[in-house]
């Protein structure tokens, strides 16, 4: 994550969680709060919010997955569900939690922007991009391009 990315995304976690604060507070209606949190990946589902995440390229570091599994267990019911465009999905936050859980992701550099509603959800490449002998290149630094 560049420095751009790294302040482009604590101003959007910042922001949101305004919203959060606004909607939890009666300030925001259900209607007003919908265009908020669905650019923030965050569905209202029949019983609960879902928390989609995005993972780029659709690969993981290890303190981003550990910091991944720390909000399952905290914020949700000590999983996380995969999806089929490689991102990950809470299934149960509760809206009070999400500023905090936003917060937490963007400490491993990463987010929720845009991982829900008419949008580019995510670039991946191969599982064994970088590492593959018979790679003409390596595809990751064109999904960043196309990730930008």
């Amino acid at each position: 994550m560049t420095n751009f990315d790294a302040a482009f995304v604590a101003g959007c976690t910042s922001q949101f969680a305004d919203q959060v604060s606004r909607r939890l507070s009666g300030e925001l209606s259900e209607d007003q709060f919908r265009p908020l949190r669905l650019i923030n990946g965050l569905y209202l589902q029949l019983h609960a919010y879902m928390l989609r995440v995005a993972m780029p390229y659709g690969t993981l570091l290890s303190n981003q997955m550990r910091k991944l599994a720390h909000i399952a267990r905290i914020y949700d019911r000590g999983y996380e569900h995969f999806t089929t465009r490689q991102n990950i999905q809470y299934n149960w936050p509760k809206l009070k939690d999400i500023s905090a859980v936003l917060a937490k992701l963007a400490s491993v550099e990463m987010h929720a922007i845009q991982t829900s509603g008419n949008c580019i959800r995510n670039i991946t490449t191969d599982q064994f991009a970088g590492a593959a002998a018979d790679e003409i290149i390596d595809p990751r630094s064109v999904a960043e391009i196309i990730r930008q």
